[in-house]
């Protein structure tokens, strides 16, 4: 039966060989009545780029910067979530207070020392963001006073699995808001000026 089959020709990997890393594809232009789910990062659909809580600051940041992202989920020894480290945080006040109380330089600080700690994070249900609209996610947001939202299913057993991020940064570019900073603030500013359009 096997013998129908010919084996295929293969050939050697090349020196600098990149892999494909899936894009998610979102809508240009969204309204705030749109539904939630269209302005979020599913993570069935993007690897999520994750870091260590032991890794060096400046290489978790170097690493945002590679991959053209402003947030790394941290994950323990375990693959578990232990945290959330954003742009924010290491570009922030944090480091500099680190080093207030603990004395060392900017080459010390690790990603645990400034990150959110899991214990520190509020999540969405997905069962939640699935019936709702981009405004929800943009007033829970600016509610919150955080640039990013996980978004979570939880399994029978209660046990909740991250599963999407909402970034206002993004939500502002499908609203049509001229995003010029990463200031919260003013980012929020950005699509309220939009808002009549959206």
């Amino acid at each position: 039966m096997i013998r129908e089959y010919d084996a295929l020709p293969s050939v050697p990997l090349k020196t600098g060989s990149t892999f494909v890393r899936p894009v998610q594809v979102f809508a240009d232009r969204v309204k705030l009545s749109d539904p939630a789910i269209s302005v979020m990062t599913d993570l069935n659909k993007v690897s999520v780029v994750s870091v260590r809580a032991k890794t060096p600051m400046d290489k978790a940041n170097a690493k945002m910067i590679r991959y053209g992202v402003r947030m790394l989920l941290v994950l323990d020894d375990n693959e578990q979530v232990a945290g959330l480290l954003t742009a924010s945080d290491v570009l922030g006040e944090k480091p500099m207070r680190f080093l207030q109380n603990m004395g060392g330089t900017h080459a010390d600080i690790m990603v645990r020392d400034i990150m959110s700690t899991q214990r520190d994070l509020q999540v969405l249900k997905l069962s939640d963001v699935q019936s709702s609209q981009v405004g929800t996610i943009v007033v829970s947001l600016k509610k919150a006073n955080r640039q990013h939202a996980l978004v979570v299913a939880e399994g029978a057993d209660g046990r909740q699995t991250v599963c999407g991020v909402f970034s206002i940064t993004q939500i502002a570019r499908q609203l049509g808001a001229q995003v010029q900073s990463f200031e919260l603030a003013r980012t929020f500013a950005e699509i309220e000026a939009v808002i009549p359009h959206a």
